[in-house]
């Protein structure tokens, strides 16, 4: 398990509208033989063969397809394309994307890969086949199918109140490769590309990207957030010398601020690592946290360069009920699905572990006499 390592990456004083709060990431040296860009899918549902048993179905606006170069040689991002092929589906059908897994090489130099998708994917995957040993509480479903279908629900950044303003208004910093977008002063996503150019034409998709049901809910009804300005004290300054100065200590008291205080709960935790693919000596891979209760929690992706520099990132905070689901999944394959043993290890008892299970949505995994069981005993408790 490793941290998040934004080496290279800086912040710059941030940028308010009501709610929302961006916070520019800027490189001193853009990586130049990486190169994105992003292909439009449309409006139409799209579904994903992970394999040849499973399937994945979300909204997949776009992909993003990476471009490098072998040598080190800078690389040209392609434009972003629109094509139609043949006449318009009929109004009466639904149209659907099929795509080739979350991560295809396309050419020699080139892949494509579905961003966010990818975290996401990961995290409904997680544990996906079920119990690893059928012990007699667990229905002939879960031993049979698993989690099978896995369910979750997230809200498309245009319906972010304020995000679609935010991205409008705001000045692109020179030099600027990326921004972490924070919701009531919560960190909803951060996001990270290779060059200047690619945040330039990709800065409009974090309206397509997908924000958690904790950031629409703030972005609802969180009332504006404080814009932190900079205070110079005009005693101090005496010339334009003195002026760059003072500037440059309040850009370093906001920086520092930022990265000890506001993004600690992104960059100070340690996170599980998935290689996807590797791409000369650049390496695409997903991240999952511990899934700590009641805690800031955030799945991502992330493109690393051959120092573990990250050249592209993005990521998704959970919510409170993803997290609670991730948690106990992990503590049941942690204790080979054997439930006096997680119950033992979360410190509560059996018929507690199982109604959390049915709380989380995983009551079908019982037995429905076990579970009727367990729902007497929390009666008899109550009682």
């Amino acid at each position: 398990m490793t941290t998040l390592d934004l080496t290279g990456l800086a912040t710059r004083p941030s940028q308010v509208w009501g709610a929302v709060r961006l916070v520019p990431l800027v490189r001193d040296e853009p990586v130049d033989d990486l190169r994105l860009r992003s292909q439009l899918y449309g409006d139409a549902a799209g579904l994903v063969e992970v394999s040849s048993r499973h399937a994945y179905v979300s909204y997949i606006p776009h992909g993003f397809i990476a471009t490098w170069t072998g040598d080190g040689t800078p690389a040209a991002a392609y434009g972003t394309q629109l094509s139609a092929d043949g006449d318009p589906a009929p109004t009466a059908t639904m149209g659907l994307h099929f795509h080739r897994r979350m991560a295809r090489r396309e050419a020699k130099d080139r892949l494509r890969f579905l961003p966010m998708h990818l975290a996401l994917e990961g995290y409904l995957a997680l544990h996906f086949g079920g119990p690893s040993i059928a012990w007699e509480e667990w229905s002939r479903r879960a031993i049979r199918q698993g989690l099978s279908p896995r369910v979750e629900e997230a809200y498309v950044g245009a319906e972010i109140r304020g995000l679609t303003d935010a991205l409008r208004i705001f000045e692109i910093h020179p030099g600027q490769c990326g921004v972490m977008v924070y919701v009531a002063d919560a960190l909803a996503a951060a996001f990270a590309v290779p060059h200047p150019d690619d945040y330039r034409a990709l800065h409009s998709t974090l309206l397509q990207d997908l924000y958690g049901e904790l950031i629409h809910h703030y972005a609802t009804l969180m009332p504006p957030v404080q814009d932190f300005r900079a205070r110079i004290p005009d005693a101090r300054i005496r010339s334009l010398a003195h002026l760059r100065t003072a500037v440059a200590e309040q850009e370093h008291a906001w920086t520092h601020f930022h990265d000890t205080t506001m993004a600690t709960g992104l960059l100070e935790h340690a996170y599980t690592w998935q290689t996807v693919h590797r791409m000369g000596r650049f390496t695409l891979s997903r991240f999952l946290p511990p899934f700590r209760p009641k805690q800031e929690n955030h799945i991502g992706e992330a493109i690393t360069d051959d120092r573990g520099r990250i050249t592209y990132l993005k990521t998704f905070r959970l919510s409170e009920n993803q997290v609670r689901r991730g948690h106990l999944l992990s503590r049941l394959a942690a204790n080979d699905w054997h439930l006096a043993h997680t119950a033992a290890d979360l410190g509560i008892k059996e018929a507690q572990l199982g109604l959390r299970l049915e709380s989380a949505g995983f009551g079908y995994l019982l037995r429905q006499d076990v579970l009727d069981g367990y729902r007497r005993q929390g009666r008899t408790r109550t009682g």
